[in-house]
């Protein structure tokens, strides 16, 4: 997940084009990975199925059909990727204040 973010975030040279939708709000499209709030729900997405792969891999462990390090590299992914989307998530939440902060 974290490479995905940085290749969007870091990306130069991905072409952004602008599309109007029928209501008249704009999103930005980045070539080949859909409108920003694709990008989000596919990034969830992955996050949740990560929480869920370390939750299976520690019962797992607890049952011993798994191997110690298997578990703590399937919970400390799991950590990553929610610290990222906790990340995003407060990113978003200012972004959104100082929008609401803005004089008209």
């Amino acid at each position: 997940m974290i490479e995905q973010l940085q290749a969007v975030a870091g990306a130069g040279s991905v072409r952004t084009e602008l599309a109007r939708q029928a209501s008249g709000a704009e999103t930005i499209e980045i070539a080949g990975a859909g409108s920003f709030g694709d990008i989000l729900r596919d990034q969830i997405a992955a996050t949740v199925n990560s929480v869920k792969t370390a939750d299976s891999a520690a019962m797992a462990g607890i049952n011993g059909k798994m191997d110690t390090r298997a578990v703590t590299d399937a919970v400390m992914e799991a950590e990553r990727s929610l610290q990222a989307a906790v990340a995003i998530r407060d990113k978003i939440v200012t972004a959104y204040l100082d929008m609401t902060r803005m004089a008209i």
